[in-house]
């Protein structure tokens, strides 16, 4: 295998950190406030009945499948509609949702292995997600943040990925796109002629009928131990000065500009 890494792009949500408590709070949270400030619409929509609204939504409404805030809204307010509540409680029972949204719990191993890999390299987020790393805390880590709202296109359309790769300045194929995905972000990310590192948590078959990630690790660490092999001693991503790429020949490390 040989090929060039000058920047990375990453997946958010089930990469950095694991999505299905932040839903279980966020139906918990909601449900709270509901009960506190619209409780005809707590009655008429308990957890259950509002999760099968938000699907139901989902479903209805695939032009806004890039746009999970948009999503959110129309769920709530048409809770809010049908139980009676006036729509000034929207924007306040976003904020609700938004604030536990952002409660997240990394990974043990992200956080120290997020900060290896940006010391490397440029680390671009790009997600489907609407987390916020400001509100997080996490966006020293990141060039910046790329969603597929602002951009208007979810993965694994292949126009977020390349728009992630011109703000990044390099070529596709010298960026790689790091997810938990098999399709959203490994497929998505190949056919974009990026390259592509699999983050597989739970052990999973890889089964993919058309390709093969380029790489796989069951933590970010173990991408993280992968560009310390491979990038050596060379200056760090912050170094104006320096050029962080380096060609990846097996286990040779091979500067991409040699003096």
């Amino acid at each position: 295998m040989s090929f060039t890494v000058r920047a990375i792009t990453l997946d958010l949500d089930d990469t950095l950190w694991p999505f299905a408590p932040i839903g279980a709070r966020i139906d918990r949270v909601l449900h709270e406030w509901m009960l506190e400030h619209s409780p005809a619409t707590a009655a008429m929509y308990p957890m259950a009945a509002m999760r099968e609204l938000r699907e139901r939504s989902f479903r209805d409404n695939p032009h806004l499948h890039h746009d999970l805030s948009a999503l959110r809204r129309l769920t709530l307010r048409e809770a809010l509609e049908a139980s009676g509540a006036g729509l000034d409680l929207l924007e306040p029972a976003y904020e609700a949702f938004y604030a536990a949204r952002n409660q997240v719990e990394c990974y043990p191993d992200a956080i120290d292995a997020l900060a290896r890999i940006a010391a490397r390299v440029p680390v671009a987020a790009v997600s489907n997600g609407n987390a916020d790393l400001e509100r997080i805390g996490l966006m020293s880590h990141f060039a910046f943040q790329l969603g597929s709202r602002e951009h208007g296109a979810a993965k694994p359309e292949a126009s977020i990925f390349h728009a992630a790769c011109v703000r990044l300045g390099h070529d596709h194929g010298e960026v790689l796109h790091v997810g938990d995905h098999p399709e959203m972000d490994v497929a998505g990310a190949a056919r974009a002629g990026l390259r592509s590192c699999w983050i597989n948590r739970t052990g999973a078959t890889w089964e993919h009928p058309e390709l093969q990630p380029d790489l796989q690790f069951d933590t970010l660490a173990g991408l993280a131990d992968w560009l310390d092999a491979h990038l050596g001693d060379l200056p760090p991503a912050d170094d104006p000065f320096s050029d962080p790429t380096v060609s990846l020949h097996g286990d040779l490390r091979t500067p991409r500009n040699p003096a």
